[in-house]
Formats: C-alpha cells, structure tokens, sequence
C-alpha cells in the first residue's frame, strides 16, 4: 500500500513538472523581434542588390564568433558582446538574402545551421577558458594567468553547451520525422540576446562577474529545459499521429 501511495505522488509530480514544461513563454516578444528586422532590413537589401552571396555572411559570422570567443577568452566581455551582435546581424541577413534574392538551397540552410553550431561552441569555449583560470593572450608573452578560476561555472558553461546542441538536434530529429518543431524558450535568437546581455553586465565593476555567471546559469537551465520540452512535444505529436492512422 506504501509503495502504490508513493508511486502515486511521484507520478503527480512527474506530470506537473511536464505540464510546466509544456508552458510556451516568450523571452522575445513579436514586436521586438519586428523592430529588429525592421532595422537590418534595409542593409540585407543593400547587400543583396550588390550581389553579395549568403554563405559570405555566414562565414563573415563564423569568424567574428571566432573574434568573440579571443575576447572572451581574455575577459574582454563589454567588446564581445558587440562582436557577437554583429556576428547575430551577419546570420540573419544571410537568410534574408537568401529569401528575398532565391539564393535559398537545400545546401545554404544546412551550410548555414552547420556553422551556426560551430559559432554558438566557440562562444561557449572561449568563455570557458577564462573561467578554467586560462593565462590571457593580451598579457605579455601570456604569462600572468587571469585568476578567475571557477570550475563550477565551467560546468554551467558545459551544460549550456550540451543544451544549445540538443535543442537544434531536437529540431533537426524531428523535421527527419516529418514534424515542424520551433518551440521553446531558449531558441538561438533568445541564447545569443541573454549572452550579449550577460556579457555587457559583466563589464560592470564588482559584480559583473557574478551577474555573468548568472546568465550562464539561466542559459544553462533553460536550453536543457527547452530540449526536454520538445522531446515531450514530439513524443505528443508522434503519438497523435499514431491515434489518427
């Protein structure tokens, strides 16, 4: 009778904590994200019109998450933040020249996703050598180490990183399976806006490093959370399909 009782109760939480999960929230509202495109519209447009190809902007982008990551790396957060906002700019105006010009194909979506991947393990890491205690490359002849060791957040930074991963291939999964999965919280849009926030406040002085290792903490949290609730909404849609046959 005991065991039932408390098979019962983990069973209740089981399904609260899927109902939670299962709760869409929005980190960017429609409007901000309108606002955006509203503005690096007109540049997409300029580029396109001088016949510049997407896949140098994604490769443009590609190299100035390499940039970030150096600043990164030598705690520079305040100019990385900048960096990587031009590296979010050069992926999306990739895309949007590939659309407005029919310079879309099969090969640009995966060429640019692949390299989106490659961006979003750069960032992480050069955030993870500073936090690992890495000696600074603007230091001379890199010998002084930077003393921000923290292994914990190196964990954090770890599981973001498995996070960001499995929410793109939870995607990718389940477009194999023929279902459209963009759900989520932390989608790659709202990762890189809470990076580049977490970033600017870590320049702030005394508490900037904590206010960074927050942001890492909620990314960390919540790709993980955001991979689990598309497994769940896959699961749902598989089983629907499954019901309808």
């Amino acid at each position: 009778m005991t065991k039932n009782v408390t098979f019962d109760i983990f069973a209740n939480r089981l399904f609260s904590l899927r109902d939670v999960l299962m709760v869409e929230f929005a980190f960017l509202s429609d409007r901000n994200r309108a606002r955006y495109f509203r503005l690096v519209t007109p540049v997409g447009n300029l580029l396109g019109r001088m016949g510049v190809h997407p896949h140098i902007l994604s490769v443009l982008g590609l190299f100035l998450s390499l940039v970030a990551a150096f600043l990164f790396g030598n705690g520079l957060f305040f100019w990385a933040a900048w960096v990587v906002v031009l590296a979010g700019i050069c992926d999306t105006l990739d895309g949007h020249i590939a659309r407005q010009f029919k310079k879309n194909t099969p090969f640009g979506s995966f060429f640019d996703s692949t390299l989106d991947r490659y961006g979003d393990m750069l960032l992480l890491t050069g955030l993870a050598y500073y936090f690992s205690g890495g000696r600074s490359f603007m230091a001379l002849q890199g010998t002084q180490a930077q003393g921000h060791a923290s292994p914990w957040t190196v964990i954090l930074i770890l599981a973001a990183i498995v996070g960001a991963f499995m929410v793109s291939y939870a995607k990718a999964r389940a477009e194999g399976l023929g279902i459209e999965c963009r759900i989520g919280l932390m989608q790659r849009p709202e990762r890189m806006t809470l990076l580049i926030i977490g970033s600017l406040l870590g320049a702030v002085p005394m508490v900037g490093l904590l206010l960074l290792k927050c942001a890492l903490l909620l990314m960390a949290v919540f790709t993980n959370m955001t991979a689990v609730r598309r497994i769940l909404y896959i699961r749902k849609e598989l089983m629907r399909e499954s019901h309808t046959r």
